[in-house]
Parts: structure tokens; C-alpha cells; sequence
């Protein structure tokens, strides 16, 4: 790990989850506990100076139980400590939720893969983080964990959509802790498909990204229709009028276009280094008519 920034006063290493609420629960109202998982963001942010200085530094790398892929009530359980690389190879993800696998090939580098961990890509909470789109249009649920006030551990499932409330913000309170994401298995057939852009296809920040999902019924119309949009809002967003356009029809060329130009409208981006507002919504337009051409070929 890198040297830890001077602001901190202590370090903590728990190895139960017990203790890692705990000391959440005790610093959440003095001073406060920054966590660390990968520390592949958390690192450089500190040493840049971007995210305010907390009194505790608490790794969590050594908690047993908070990494690893299994089923659970018709449902991926993927542990928060779950590594990037590990989604990119798991053969559970990559039968049921193969558009994580394809968001995960494009993530960073290998040697970033091999400590980011998923929940600190949600953590994070960046607008163009490379995992969320999919996990939107997958309808994750995130598990947070906090002390009960009896002893013990106390969780709660929040659907990832509305979890962000903007930049580097999330609905996760300060004595809480992301312990695992929850992803639905679908009952039938489903198509997905991930797309990323960027000037490299996966070391660079996402200029956009776009994920979709959708369920197909016998007759080939889409129906549990999902569309989210990476780097183009304060938070990752679903489109959701482009979803009901979409929903319960039949793909074809006309109306991947008119979805294009509706998810187009419904993106709300800025300009900044890396890409203008015009050629974000330029890409989205001519982006999500590709995947959608794709998808209506499949």
C-alpha cells in the first residue's frame, strides 16, 4: 500500500465484520473513517488532495466474507471485496451476468483489475465509473451493513438505482458499510450488451458509457427493457423514456434509430477535459444505435 497521507491519526485493520462496524459506528460522529478496499481510487484521491481527510484509515481487506460469487435466493451474491479481474474470469458471472464480464474486460488495467474491488467502484460513486452503468441495467441491489444497537450485524438492500445522489455521493450512511451486491437471476432469454468510450478501450475514464439488458419473449419483443447511461449526468442514470420506448417491441432498424435520438435527448452531460456536452450526446445518439442494431441481429 502507499504511504498513508499524514492526516490520518489512526489505522485499523479488522478481521471480523463486527469490528470494522464497530469502528464505523464509533467514528461516524468524531472525525469520521475513510475505508479502504483496493485503494486503486481511494490512493491517488488522497494524495491529490480530493477527498477530505478523516481521522481513520480503515482497511478492510482482511474481513473474511466480503469477497466471492455465489447463488442466493435466486439471486448473485457478489461480495464487496470481489476484484475486477475475478469478474472478468468467474464462470457464475460470466453465465448469468455475462455484461458485468464484458464491463470488467474493459476496466483499467490488469494490474488495476487485480486489486479494484467492486464495491469501491460503487463507493467511488464517479459518474463514469466503468461498472455501474451495468449494474443498472442488471437491477442491482447493494447490501449495507451496520452495527444493530442489540450487538450483532445489521443490513439493508437498496436498489443501485437511486443509490448515487451525485458526485462521489451515495445514499450509504457514515456507520454504514457495502458489503455486498445483489443481482436478480432472469427467468428467460436476455440480451446485454456494454459499450465504452474512450481515446483507449479501457486505461482511459469513460468519455460515455452505455449498457443494456432486456428480456425477449418468443415473438422477439423486448420486454424488462433497461438502458443506463455512464459519464453523461452527475450520476450514473437509466433512460428511462428510452426504456419504455423500446419496451414490449420488436427491434428493428427504425426504432434502434428513434431510441437513439430519444436516449440522445435524455442525457444531460457537460463539457469538461475529456469530451464537450455536443459530442457526449453525439455518442450516445450514434453509439446506442449501434448497440441496438446489434442487439435486433443478435
Amino acid at each position: 500500500m502507499s504511504a498513508v497521507p499524514e492526516s490520518f491519526q489512526r489505522y485499523l485493520a479488522p478481521t471480523r465484520l463486527e469490528q470494522a462496524l464497530a469502528a464505523l459506528a464509533e467514528r461516524a460522529g468524531g472525525g469520521g473513517a475513510t475505508v479502504l478496499a483496493g485503494g486503486t481510487d481511494l490512493m491517488p484521491q488522497l494524495h491529490a488532495g480530493r477527498v477530505p481527510a478523516a481521522r481513520t484509515l480503515l482497511n478492510i481487506r482482511r474481513v473474511p466474507g466480503l469477497d466471492g460469487v455465489a447463488h442466493e435466493g435466486g439471486a448473485l451474491r457478489i461480495g464487496a471485496l470481489t476484484t475486477i479481474a475475478t469478474l472478468l474470469v468467474h464462470p457464475r458471472v460470466r453465465e448469468h451476468a455475462p455484461l458485468l464480464a464484458e464491463a470488467a474486460d474493459h476496466f483499467a488495467s490488469d494490474q488495476i483489475r487485480n486489486a479494484a474491488t467492486l464495491g469501491g467502484n460503487i463507493c467511488n460513486a464517479s459518474p463514469a465509473g466503468d461498472m455501474l452503468p451495468p449494474l443498472l441495467a442488471l437491477d442491482a441491489e447493494v447490501e449495507l451493513a451496520s452495527l444493530a444497537p442489540a450487538g450483532g450485524v445489521a443490513t439493508r438492500r437498496l436498489p443501485l438505482d437511486g443509490y448515487f445522489t451525485g458526485p462521489g455521493r451515495t445514499q450509504r450512511g457514515a456507520h454504514e458499510l457495502l458489503t455486498a451486491v445483489h443481482i436478480g437471476l432472469p427467468p428467460g432469454p436476455r440480451r446485454a450488451r456494454f459499450y465504452k468510450a474512450g481515446t483507449r478501450p479501457a486505461l482511459d475514464i469513460a468519455t460515455i458509457a452505455i449498457a443494456f439488458a432486456a428480456g425477449v419473449d418468443a415473438g422477439g419483443r423486448l420486454h424488462g427493457v433497461r438502458l443506463a447511461l455512464g459519464a453523461v449526468a452527475p450520476t450514473p442514470t437509466r433512460a428511462r423514456r428510452t426504456e419504455a420506448l423500446l419496451e414490449g417491441k420488436v427491434l428493428d432498424a427504425a426504432l434502434a434509430a428513434q431510441a437513439a435520438a430519444c436516449a440522445a435527448d435524455e442525457a444531460k452531460p457537460i463539457d469538461d477535459v475529456r469530451a464537450t456536452a455536443w459530442y457526449r450526446r453525439q455518442l450516445v445518439l450514434n453509439m446506442t444505435r449501434r448497440v441496438l442494431d446489434d442487439v435486433a441481429h443478435d
